[in-house]
């Protein structure tokens, strides 16, 4: 009896592991709400979704192919410092490729399997998106574009994508390689694990007390003010030298006049010129008026 007992014992705890395995199966009930569009009550999600209209550029279906893309806590413990990862952190595709992804969440929260970079015409957003809240499996499919091009693979969750969960997808060549993919480029901003908080705020503090001091000079003045200033200069020369000539001439035609009849005497001076230049306008009128009225003799 004891020996029986022992043995369900042992196949009850072994029995955990393999229960904890079992992931949910989305695609059965995902519910399709247009333009590519599905998802479930559950969690999941599809978003993009295109298995039959063609990219531009694209003839036809260069090949089918079909992925499964693991996604968890446990893929990061290869990468120091990252808390979160895909079990592939890097794809390579012929272009016009119909491609299907298996997406598998391992861990208890949420995570996602997005492309960005897509055609919008074609993919809404510029995107195709799998999500899966908590461990479960979800598929979905999309046809790539032609031509040589490297695409951003991430789970969008806030911090998942900083602390690893990030891919690279290339059509093609691909066209190089994006920064800070686990494994494969260089962190953008390298992790220091030597190096204690005081001595990495000694450094910073020396860095930036040797950066040269740029000391900004004042802007000429416009030039427009320069000439505007010229302009005016230039006037009040030439009325001065008007001033000056007429001056002797003025002063002996009012000497003995008082101050009302000096006003007097230039308000009817002005009014004398007004009606001259009144009479050269109209008789100019006249004689263009009279330009335009006449007809040409007949050949």
């Amino acid at each position: 009896m004891v020996k029986f007992l022992s043995v369900a014992a042992l196949i009850a705890l072994f029995s955990v592991p393999v229960a904890a395995q079992e992931y949910e199966d989305h695609d059965a009930m995902l519910m399709d709400h247009g333009d590519g569009h599905l998802m479930d009550m559950a969690g999941g999600m599809v978003m993009g979704q295109n298995a039959d209209t063609l990219p531009g550029g694209c003839d036809n279906i260069s090949e089918p192919r079909e992925i499964t893309v693991h996604a968890g806590h446990k893929y990061a413990e290869k990468f120091p410092g990252r808390m979160f990862a895909f079990d592939t952190q890097e794809f390579n595709f012929k272009p016009c490729t119909k491609l299907t992804v298996h997406f598998i969440n391992e861990d208890n929260i949420r995570h996602q399997w997005m492309m960005h970079g897509l055609p919008k015409y074609l993919y809404p957003k510029g995107m195709f998106h799998l999500e899966v809240s908590g461990p479960g499996k979800i598929s979905g499919t999309l046809i790539l574009p032609p031509g040589d091009k490297t695409y951003l693979v991430h789970c969008d969750i806030a911090q998942h994508m900083e602390k690893g969960m990030k891919a690279q997808l290339k059509v093609g060549k691909g066209d190089g390689d994006l920064a800070s993919i686990p494994g494969v480029t260089a962190y953008v901003v390298p992790d220091d694990y030597k190096s204690t908080l005081p001595e990495l705020v000694t450094k910073a503090e020396a860095e930036a007390a040797i950066e040269p001091v740029v000391v900004a000079t004042p802007p000429p003045p416009p030039k427009a003010v320069q000439q505007e200033d010229s302009f005016i200069s230039g006037v009040t020369v030439i009325g001065l030298a008007i001033g000056l000539l007429a001056a002797p001439f003025l002063a002996r035609k009012f000497k003995g006049m008082t101050i009302s009849e000096s006003i007097a005497y230039i308000f009817d001076l002005l009014r004398s010129l007004i009606e001259l230049v009144i009479k050269l306008l109209s008789r100019l009128i006249n004689l263009v008026s009279s330009n335009k009225n006449k007809i040409l003799p007949g050949k």
